[in-house]
């Protein structure tokens, strides 16, 4: 199948339908509010709102993004929880790319094939602590 025919195929899953306000304090974050609506784009209350928390996290290479649920009731509760869901993310990302170093140090290095991966050293600011929100 054609690239152009996989496309022509794609479809909207209706019963899946959100309508997404952000809100943000222009310092640390934001967190978008996914609302389920209906086809018609009222409000689904069958199913619930999700809240997603987005957020920077500096290292030594530069800006890392984050993207983390908040499990959350309201706007209110996905503010007050947005910082340790922040810090779960934060610590997610750092045990990944632990794991992709650990993946790349064990790897077989054919001569004349290229390293192929991170470049030596880079990465190290991801362990050592040297994280802070923007």
């Amino acid at each position: 199948m054609t690239d152009t025919a996989q496309i022509a195929e794609m479809k909207i899953d209706t019963g899946n339908l959100f309508r997404e306000q952000t809100y943000t304090d222009q310092k640390v974050g934001s967190i978008r509010c996914m609302i389920p609506v209906n086809t018609d784009g009222s409000d689904d209350s069958a199913r619930d709102t999700i809240y997603i928390g987005q957020a920077q996290m500096m290292t030594g290479m530069g800006p890392v993004p984050l993207t983390f649920e908040i499990d959350a009731a309201n706007i209110q509760e996905a503010c007050e929880k947005f910082g340790p869901a922040a810090q779960g993310a934060v610590e997610k990302t750092i045990e990944e790319a632990k794991e992709y170093q650990r993946q790349q140090a064990s790897s077989i290095v054919v001569p004349g094939q290229g390293g192929g991966g991170m470049p030596p050293g880079a990465g190290g600011g991801l362990g050592g602590g040297g994280f802070k929100m923007p």
